[in-house]
């Protein structure tokens, strides 16, 4: 896993965790598309998902794959600069989404599946 680069599993994982944001808020029954997006903030900022990620890490959540995931994502040289908050909540998002886009790469359906919910009933 290590000749991936971090930042395009997180690339993926952005995309996965969103779709799954958007499913999930559409079940949920709210009406239009601008209260979805309104919704969806509470999960897809980099504040809320910096948040989620330190809630589940402190819930000792990953395991030692996922944790060196976090790792090298949360280390990586991005040089994209954060519009609506610091670097470190930025990095935190980024670990977050990389660890999604990893499990979902590397076809670990279950745990990604186990992941998202996880993250939505937080």
């Amino acid at each position: 896993m290590d000749e991936i680069n971090i930042l395009v599993l997180a690339y993926l994982g952005d995309a996965v965790y969103e779709k799954f944001i958007r499913e999930y808020l559409i079940t949920k029954g709210y009406p239009n598309v601008k209260s979805l997006q309104e919704a969806s903030l509470s999960f897809v900022s980099a504040k809320s998902q910096s948040a989620l990620l330190k809630k589940l890490f402190d819930q000792n959540y990953f395991n030692e794959d996922e944790i060196s995931i976090l790792r090298r994502a949360r280390n990586a040289k991005n040089h994209h600069k954060p519009k609506n908050s610091d670097v470190m909540t930025y990095k935190y998002a980024t670990a977050l989404e990389a660890v999604i886009g990893y499990l979902s790469y590397t076809n670990k359906d279950e745990r990604l599946k186990n992941l998202l919910e996880k993250i939505v009933e937080e």
